[in-house]
């Protein structure tokens, strides 16, 4: 089966299924059978003596082997049909076995981005109960000194040779699976409508939600996908989100895993991603705007090119034009390169190619239009709704506001997830129902987010509902805002965001300039100027230069514009007084830090007789002052960096200060 024409077709079903119960686990069981030699999962596997970065391939015939006796040694220790499992795994060929072998049994991966922080994570699990738990040793050790958290997971499943307590090693399952039962069928495969997994949200602008995904939804995403951006079982994907990974082994092509830590896709090297790039002729890549804009500075700067690559796509955040501006200068001339926007809750919603967007839409957004993301993908409706912060029961028939009134976003379409996880609030802030006579009510989700179309029917996105600024007077969008400033050439980027209560915030504009030198002060001149050329900006007078904006984990790209904020009130506020409690509080450290000075130099040059009690005091202060301090960098450091200070400075004024400092920003 070679042609690529098939894929839509097998995305339905593979021939010996009913399109309507096709499960993931059966499209890579298809694909393993008919090119079972295809390498399916390139991987990194540490360096060659020279330095240079050693892969390992996995081919489709080993991978689904591999699933076939995971998937058996699941069922065997209880792991079936509807079991609620934590998996945590580092990327790998380990990580996709393990879900499609999850998937085969009918259990439900549960998937939590580990860069949201141990805190967030515990919640995510406990809202969703967990019955099984996969994961290496580390996080078995999270597991066992959280079992309040964790009190429903029966079956754990130690990654490694040994197992943490209780449970099963993953080497003992796969041994399990291989080990014949005679008279023990496998149960139904999981398909159609059955719960697929549980997907959290990252919590960038509220709680973090676990939203359900079925295999329909699933299938209907990679078909969606495959028709916009031209995917077919021929290509070599970079993958630099691990879990994109997974539509990659449903369309039979190859994906290639970057050589980067997926909590910090920014800090990715460009060198590592190139020689991947040509190493495998990668003809497609999904990425971030912020590992974009590394990747393609680093080749204007070097010249490198990259014939085989014919598609890339961005997403996750909006994507600045000059990004896109300086790809189309670097790739082929036959590469396309492709914005998308979406959410966890339904993706893709919409795409536009940079031919388009390079065109009038540039123009527009600096102009304070927003971001125009493209046309709905076929499939998904788009409609713009009036904005409200609750729930929205019902909604009635029609087209909704019209072409250049900003709303909320709603989507309807088979890609849309139909609820969250035992979340009903959420369920009714984010769902809504449209009557229809000839049949069901059409379910509408509501991304939050703020947009328009336009007479052309490309939609254009304005920023979040919840961090539009409210003013005596009007709201104000921040990325029809932010585009306006954007444009001039001596911003990275820039952050609208409201000091005080809702209904009387004053706006302020963050900044993030260029590196090198700007006069400053100059610099606000113009961006004021600017402000008042375009309406949505007229209103803002107020500049702050930030050294560096705090984003999120997955994408290292979505701004956070409540850390700004609260910075921002931080640095309008009054100057604290001398003698305020905060200052007062800072007084304890910096008394710790001198009774170790005074005690050091007492003894090693006065000769005093040893005092017992002051010894054991001066060396409790000591471990007080130095580990326990230094145990607070990690949590500072994100604080740190939202309220404007670099690592070394946070790190020394928490060692200072310690968390008198910190938990005050």
């Amino acid at each position: 089966m070679d042609s690529t024409a098939t894929l839509p077709a097998l995305l339905a079903g593979p021939a010996s299924l009913p399109a309507d119960r096709t499960g993931l686990a059966d499209l890579l069981e298809h694909h393993a059978r008919v090119h079972p030699d295809k390498p399916a999962v390139v991987h990194p596997d540490g360096r060659h003596r020279d330095g240079s970065p050693r892969y390992r391939t996995v081919s489709y015939g080993r991978l689904q082997q591999d699933v076939a006796d995971l998937a058996r040694g699941f069922a065997r220790a209880g792991i079936t049909r509807g079991t609620r499992t934590v998996l945590m795994a580092p990327p790998g060929p380990e990580l996709f076995a393990l879900v499609f072998a999850l998937f085969r049994t009918g259990a439900v991966p549960v998937v939590v981005d580990p860069g949201m922080g141990v805190r967030r994570m515990l919640h995510c699990f406990r809202a969703v109960g967990a019955e099984a738990f996969v994961g290496p040793p580390l996080a078995h050790l999270v597991r066992v000194l959280g079992r309040r958290t964790f009190a429903g997971v029966t079956t754990p499943v130690t990654l490694g040779r040994r197992r943490l307590g209780r449970g099963h090693t993953l080497a003992s399952l796969r041994t399990a699976g291989r080990a014949p039962q005679p008279g023990r069928a496998e149960a139904g495969r999981a398909g159609g409508d059955d719960l697929l997994m549980i997907g959290f949200t990252t919590g960038s602008t509220g709680p973090a939600k676990g939203v359900e995904y079925t295999h329909r939804m699933a299938l209907s995403i990679a078909r969606q996908i495959a028709a916009v951006h031209g995917r077919t079982r021929d290509d070599v994907s970079l993958v630099t989100l691990p879990f994109y990974g997974v539509l990659d082994l449903l369309y039979g092509s190859t994906l290639v895993l970057a050589p980067l830590a997926p909590a910090a896709v920014a800090q990715a090297d460009p060198v590592l991603l190139v020689d991947a790039l040509r190493r495998f002729d990668v003809t497609t890549v999904f990425a971030s705007p912020a590992l974009l804009r590394n990747l393609a500075e680093h080749l204007t700067a070097t010249g490198d090119r990259l014939p085989a690559l014919r598609c890339v796509v961005s997403g996750g955040a909006p994507v600045p034009d000059a990004v896109v501006a300086t790809l189309r200068t670097v790739l082929p001339e036959q590469a396309r390169i492709h914005v998308t926007y979406g959410a966890t809750e339904v993706l893709p919603i919409s795409s536009v190619e940079s031919a388009e967007l390079l065109g009038a839409t540039a123009a527009q957004s600096a102009r304070g239009a927003g971001t125009c993301v493209g046309r709905p993908v076929p499939g998904t409706r788009v409609r713009i709704l009036p904005v409200t912060d609750g729930p929205l029961a019902r909604i009635d028939p029609g087209p909704g506001l019209p072409a250049g009134r900003v709303g909320e976003i709603a989507v309807s379409g088979e890609s849309v997830s139909t609820r969250y996880h035992r979340t009903p609030t959420a369920d009714a802030r984010h769902k809504t129902y449209e009557p229809r006579p000839d049949g069901p009510d059409r379910l509408w989700h509501r991304t939050g987010d703020l947009g328009h179309l336009d007479e052309d029917g490309r939609l254009w996105f304005c920023g979040r509902v919840s961090q539009r600024v409210r003013t005596a007077h009007q709201d104000l969008h921040t990325v029809r805002c932010e585009g306006v400033f954007n444009a001039h050439p001596l911003v990275r980027r820039s952050a609208l965001v409201g000091v005080g209560p809702a209904g009387a915030q004053r706006p302020v504009v963050c900044v993030e300039t260029v590196d090198g030198p700007v006069d400053w002060d100059r610099l606000v001149a113009e961006l004021k100027d600017l402000a008042g050329a375009h309406a949505p900006t007229t209103a803002l007078e107020e500049f702050l230069r930030h050294p560096g904006f705090p984003v999120d984990i997955r994408h290292n790209a979505k701004i956070g514009r409540e850390q700004l904020a609260r910075w921002a009130e931080r640095r309008l506020a009054p100057p604290v007084p001398l003698l305020s409690r905060e200052r007062a509080a800072r007084l304890v450290p910096l008394a710790g830090w001198a009774y170790l000075a005074g005690g050091a130099v007492w003894a090693a040059t006065l000769g005093v007789p040893d005092v017992p009690v002051l010894r054991w005091l001066w060396w409790t202060d000591a471990v007080l002052s130095t580990v326990g301090h230094a145990v607070q960098i990690p949590a500072a450091l994100p604080r740190g960096a939202a309220a404007g200070h670099g690592r070394a400075a946070t790190a020394a004024l928490t060692m200072l200060y310690g968390a008198t400092w910190w938990r005050t920003l």
